[in-house]
This record gives C-alpha cells, structure tokens and sequence, in this order.
C-alpha cells in the first residue's frame, strides 16, 4: 500500500510539473498567455493534492514543490497579462481619434510642402543648355493662367514664381 501511496505521488509530481511547464510556455507567450491560466491552475492543483499525499514519504516531494513553484509563476504572468490587456483595452478606445489625428497632420504637411516646392531641371547636351524652373504655388499659377486667358500680352517677368524655361547656347 505504501508503494502505491508513492506512485501516486510521484505521478502527480510529473504530472504537475509537466503542466507547469506547458503552463509556464504558454505564459510567456503575448496575446497566447491568456489561456494560460488554465492548465496553471490545473498544475496548481496536482501539485497540492501530490504534496498533501506525499507528505509522509519524501521522495517524490521535489518533483511536486518544483511543480507547485513554476504553476504558480507561470499563472502569475498570465495573470499579469490579462491586467495589461484590460489597461490596452480601457486605452483603446482613443487611439482611433489620436491616430486620426496624427495622419490629419502628416497630410496637412505634405500637402503644404507640395504646394511650396519648387522644381529645376537643367539638361546640359552638345553645348545646349536648357532649363526648366516651376513651382507648385498655385497663387502664380492662377495669376499666369489669367493673364493668358485674359488676352494679356505684356512679357511676363521670369522672377516672378511661375513656370519657366530657357535656352542657352
């Protein structure tokens, strides 16, 4: 009898320390270690049940404290994950309106640095020069155009901010 009292609870033992470590890989692992406070508590409980039956024989007693200890760390950072998940979850609803936000401003931005750029090419071949200045400042462009559909013929002023191009020999 006092033989099988010791399988028993060098069984629980392994048992419980094999679900500690599962317990303990699933933990670590992000988003997964939710779950893992299942099989932790599973091991939890093997291991008591193992030490209370092995507390008159020692033999099996490192297995079920090794056990016990890994259960109960590893149910811990599962533990600490769901209170992290439930502080991302509280924060969550105003990342929305603050991403919203920031993808508002980053487009202001590219939309006001377009509108202020300015482009020069100059191609150089065979002694011909030739160069082409423009902007994208659509005030210039809106003068330009009316005073080309305005049937206006004075020389237009190449210091002015528009749409450019001459030719060197």
């Amino acid at each position: 009898m006092e033989e099988v009292r010791n399988n028993t609870g060098q069984n629980l033992g392994i048992a419980a320390l094999i679900t500690a470590i599962i317990t303990f890989v699933l933990a670590v692992i992000p988003c997964v270690g939710l779950i893992a406070i299942i099989p932790g508590i599973i091991a939890i409980v093997l291991a008591s049940v193992g030490l209370s039956q092995a507390a008159r024989n020692n033999s099996a007693r490192g297995v079920l404290i090794a056990g016990l200890i890994i259960a109960i760390i590893a149910s811990l950072i599962s533990l600490s994950q769901i209170f992290v998940a439930g502080k991302i979850a509280q924060k969550a609803d105003k990342w929305p309106n603050n991403i919203q936000n920031i993808i508002n401003d980053v487009q202001d931005n590219v939309t006001k640095e377009i509108e202020d750029a300015n482009v020069s090419i100059k191609v150089e071949s065979n002694g011909d020069k030739v160069e082409i200045n423009t902007n994208a400042n659509k005030k210039s462009q809106e003068k330009t155009l009316e005073d080309l559909e305005g049937g206006n013929t004075q020389k237009r002023d190449t210091t002015q901010k528009h749409d450019t191009v001459q030719k060197k020999k």
